[in-house]
């Protein structure tokens, strides 16, 4: 009796723990971006007041001078265009490549298994450097034939890094997801005369919807927010640029200016996208994180 009163009591203790430690982690992470958001609607005059008070009125202005006198506009076109390419590249290329070697065996499947789960172990910042340079050289060589370069400060380009970049996780993801679904609805469907192509699309990819939506999402966050390869390749000052290099030119911007409401309401704009996404697939994550696990 007195044990079950003690591991009861252990029990509420361990609980009171856990609930202590991520309310402390809610609160460090939803105090900062409940505080940016409040500080993009306020006068540049209220930051050197109490920094904590509520702003007097709501200062939309400061979105209009972030949208269009520091070109936040343009720069979340060029980041959302390469976010989309990029994506767009990397599921017409993993889907099928991680469907394959999930599937399927055949000589050098092990071989392109290796290399995939290699490539986990490669730091992407660790390469730049030698991508740059390969992209340097190639565009020498092309203006030594049409008289500019293409492979510098492209933004397709630049999608292709990223979606080439993002292959070894979105393959590895995937594979293991594709490895526990059952193969009798394919069998069914070659039965029934459809090819491989199409078990694939119709039945396999609507199965696995879960894990794709998981992984489009963790590279939108990827892409969105990649900062070192897009300031590397993207280096002509009068070229386009990403949202996150923008903000960075903002920030020192503003900060010279002491605009403050402005740099804040660029910082939003950079969020909002990002949050709005995934609130959206907040269920759909959720159980492409788990239910892979729960069928292994």
């Amino acid at each position: 009796m007195n044990g079950t009163k003690t591991s009861t009591g252990g029990e509420k203790l361990y609980k009171f723990f856990i609930y202590f430690v991520l309310i402390i982690l809610a609160v460090t992470i939803i105090v900062p971006v409940a505080w940016v958001f409040l500080a993009s609607v306020k006068q540049n005059s209220e930051f050197y007041g109490n920094p904590w008070t509520l702003p007097a009125s709501f200062y939309w202005e400061n979105f209009v001078n972030a949208w269009n006198g520091a070109k936040m506009g343009e720069y979340m076109l060029n980041s959302a265009l390469v976010t989309v390419m990029a994506l767009a590249l990397l599921l017409v290329i993993a889907l099928p490549a991680a469907y394959c070697l999930s599937r399927f065996k055949f000589r050098g499947s092990k071989l392109l298994n290796t290399c995939f789960m290699a490539g986990l172990f490669i730091n992407v910042n660790y390469i730049v450097v030698p991508i740059f340079l390969m992209l340097k050289d190639g565009d020498m060589w092309v203006k030594s034939l049409i008289g500019h370069g293409i492979f510098l400060n492209n933004l397709f380009v630049l999608a292709l890094v990223y979606a080439s970049t993002a292959l070894p996780f979105t393959i590895y993801l995937l594979s293991g997801y594709f490895s526990t679904l059952p193969h009798d609805f394919e069998e069914a469907a070659y039965i029934d005369g459809a090819g491989y192509g199409t078990a694939m699309i119709r039945i396999i990819f609507p199965m696995a919807q879960p894990s794709i939506i998981t992984i489009i999402l963790f590279n939108f966050l990827a892409f969105w927010n990649e900062y070192i390869i897009s300031m590397t390749l993207m280096n002509s000052a009068k070229g386009p640029k990403t949202l996150p290099v923008g903000l960075l030119n903002l920030m020192q911007a503003q900060q010279s200016k002491a605009e403050f409401g402005t740099l804040y309401a660029g910082l939003v704009l950079v969020m909002l996208p990002t949050l709005i996404l995934y609130i959206c697939v907040q269920k759909k994550l959720t159980q492409g994180m788990t239910v892979g696990g729960l069928k292994g």
